[in-house]
């Protein structure tokens, strides 16, 4: 099995940047692709950024294109998401995602697509 721990959420303001981390242990292989995903108060998670390695592909939700950046390091265990020009509606609990049972040359945005999962880290933006 993959354990997933997101870290680096925290408060900010709006305009500031945030970037978050998840790490991958428990076994060699980390996953791929692996995504994030958020869930606001009251709403449905929701898509935000994959990231295929063995494709060097990666895909963003609209919402974000152009502001946050998903990237992973060289040993393939910890995936990224680099966030700039926070706005109040980016507030939301972020999850990290991996997939290890699905195809690896995918870019799946739908989260059934994924089976392993971290705990959330929550990310507020607020003045």
């Amino acid at each position: 099995q993959v354990q997933l721990v997101e870290s680096a959420g925290g408060l900010v303001q709006p305009g500031d940047s945030l970037t978050l981390s998840c790490a991958a242990s428990g076994r060699t292989f980390s996953g791929n692709p692996r995504a994030w995903f958020r869930q606001a108060p009251g709403k449905e998670r929701e898509f935000v950024a994959a990231i295929n390695r063995l494709v060097r592909r990666t895909t963003y939700a609209e919402s974000v294109k152009g502001r946050f950046t998903i990237s992973g390091d060289n040993a393939r265990t910890t995936v990224y998401l680099q966030m700039h020009s926070l706005k109040p509606e980016d507030t939301a609990i972020y999850y990290c995602a991996a997939s290890t049972s699905g195809s690896h040359d995918s870019l799946p945005i739908d989260q059934r697509e994924y089976d392993y999962w971290g705990q959330g880290t929550q990310v507020t933006v607020s003045s």
